[in-house]
Formats: structure tokens, C-alpha cells, sequence
């Protein structure tokens, strides 16, 4: 995609707290991560407008969190210009250089004890595309189970189970979820919306505190996947299902009760992958050119 001359696309690396967020995606009378990041920009950009708008690599549902979030905008040469210090001199006009006073400015509005913050932003390479540009996105899952101690400091990031979970199967059976596949099983459906992905690395390992950690890697994510995938491997730990059921439900394609889909404060959007510079703007197309047809 083009940009309109004089316009400099910025990326935004970024992480936030989802508990109190209504999800990522803008919606009227709710909070959330997007609508008080463009309220943010709003106010940075009250004397040059229109306020840019955000444009994410994965809308996370309510009560997600992410540490690794990516998002772009586009600035107009005014909108870049305003962001001059004072202290920079001549050389605090470079794009480079004012594309990372941005971050600091949105911090600095959203405050110190803020539970949405900019990591870093910075002048994006030629074809970047936050949403379809991404070739993956990484995801981890918390679960304390009943031989974790209770640490009411992570209750905000953790979900508990009450029984004892089997860490060695709940990791094979992810495994063996692995590759391309149509993952229904596991998808709240859209209307228009492939379920076929790519699923590229699953496994479990239980951390130096005893707490439970998934690790899921994919192309994209389908709504609700990740928390379904979860939830059938904690089924597996639990006893309740086998992993060659497992397998099995997820070649039948079918919305099933055999698991519970986990809740969202366990769920962290922990990295984004995008492919070399000289690969975006096609990676970016594909993409794009993929969903329109579906």
C-alpha cells in the first residue's frame, strides 16, 4: 500500500494490563486499549488534525493481555514536525529521530502508573504493515494447578486449577497438535472467516515457581483458539480426555464440550514476527490479498 507523499508510517511496540480493557478493538462507551491509545493521540495532536488511527498486528478479546503487542500509524510532515524538541537542534527534525520522541510523548500523556505502555516507537521500513505484514504471533498461558503455591500477586495473570495437572502429557498433546490444519474445533466461528492455520509450535513446561506455562506459536490465530487449545490440554493433564482423543476432536472440526475454553487473564500476546525489510511489502500483499478472498 502506498503512502500519500509526505506521510511517514511509525511502528509501535507496546504491552498493557487487559484486565480492565473491553479488548483491544475500539467500541462506543467501553474502554479499550485502542480507543485510549487514539484518545492519546487525540491530545498529542489536538493543533494538527485529523489524529492518526491505530492499525494492530492482533485485536486481543477482553481481559488479554500483551507485552508484545505491534501497532502502526501514519504521520503527516506536520504531525511529525510538532513532535520537535526544543533541545535537538537542527538534528531533531530527522524522521528517525522524531518517530522515537513519539513513544515518550505518549507515555508521558498516558502516565506513570498507566496499564497500557509504549516500549518504543520508530520510522517503519519501506511496505511495513502491522496487521498484515506479521508472519506470526506468539502466545503464553499461566495456569497454577493444586501442587502450585497461591501467590495472590500474579491472580491477575494466572488462572488456578484446583486439581493436580500432568505437565509431560499436557506437552505432548500439544505436540501433536502441530502443522496445518482446519482448527474449528477450537474456533468460535465467523461468518466469512477461515479456520484452516498453521499451528507452529505448542508445548508446556512448569516454571521455577510450579506455575503451568503454555507457549503457542502460529500464522494467526483464529477467535478463541488459543484459550480452546489450552483448555483441551489442561483436560488431557487432568485426565478427562486422552491426547489421541484430542487429535481426534480436532479432525472431526467440530465445537465441542469435551473441554472448557480457559478464561483471559491467563492469555499474554507475548511477540509478533514480521519477515525481512526486503519481504514486507510482498508479505503484506499476500496477506491482504488471501483475506479479501475469503
Amino acid at each position: 500500500m502506498s503512502l500519500e507523499s509526505g506521510t511517514r508510517r511509525i511502528r509501535l511496540d507496546l504491552g498493557y494490563d487487559g484486565t480492565d480493557f473491553s479488548g483491544w478493538a475500539r467500541q462506543p462507551g467501553l474502554r479499550t486499549v485502542q480507543g485510549v491509545l487514539e484518545a492519546t493521540l487525540a491530545t498529542l495532536f489536538r493543533r494538527h488534525q485529523p489524529a492518526p488511527l491505530l492499525t494492530v498486528a492482533g485485536r486481543t478479546d477482553a481481559g488479554v493481555h500483551a507485552r508484545g503487542q505491534v501497532a502502526h500509524l501514519d504521520l503527516d510532515e506536520g504531525q511529525l514536525l510538532s513532535l520537535r524538541r526544543r533541545s535537538d537542534g537542527d538534528s531533531g527534525t530527522a524522521p528517525e529521530v522524531l518517530a522515537r520522541v513519539l513513544a515518550h510523548r505518549m507515555n508521558g500523556i498516558l502516565g506513570a502508573d498507566s496499564d497500557v505502555v509504549l516500549h518504543s516507537s520508530t520510522l517503519a521500513p519501506e511496505g511495513f504493515d502491522a496487521r498484515f505484514g506479521a508472519v506470526w504471533r506468539r502466545y503464553e498461558y499461566r495456569v497454577a494447578d493444586a501442587a502450585t503455591p497461591r501467590d495472590p500477586l500474579t491472580r491477575r495473570v494466572t488462572v488456578r486449577h484446583p486439581g493436580a495437572l500432568d505437565a509431560e502429557v499436557m506437552d505432548a498433546a500439544a505436540r501433536a497438535l502441530l502443522g496445518l490444519h482446519d482448527y474449528a474445533t477450537f474456533c468460535k466461528p465467523r461468518e466469512g472467516s477461515t479456520t484452516i492455520r498453521t499451528l507452529q509450535a505448542f508445548s508446556w513446561r512448569r516454571g521455577d515457581d510450579g506455575v503451568l506455562v503454555a507457549s503457542l506459536q502460529a500464522d494467526a490465530f483464529c477467535h478463541s483458539m488459543v484459550r480452546a487449545l489450552v483448555g483441551a490440554t489442561v483436560a488431557v493433564g487432568a485426565g478427562s480426555l486422552t491426547g489421541e482423543q484430542l487429535v481426534r476432536l480436532r479432525d472431526e472440526r467440530v465445537r465441542t464440550s469435551a473441554f472448557l475454553v480457559m478464561p483471559a487473564k491467563g492469555l499474554v500476546l507475548t511477540e509478533v514476527g514480521y519477515p525481512g525489510d526486503d519481504e514486507l511489502r510482498a508479505r503484506a500483499e499476500q496477506t491482504r490479498a488471501r483475506r479479501a478472498l475469503i
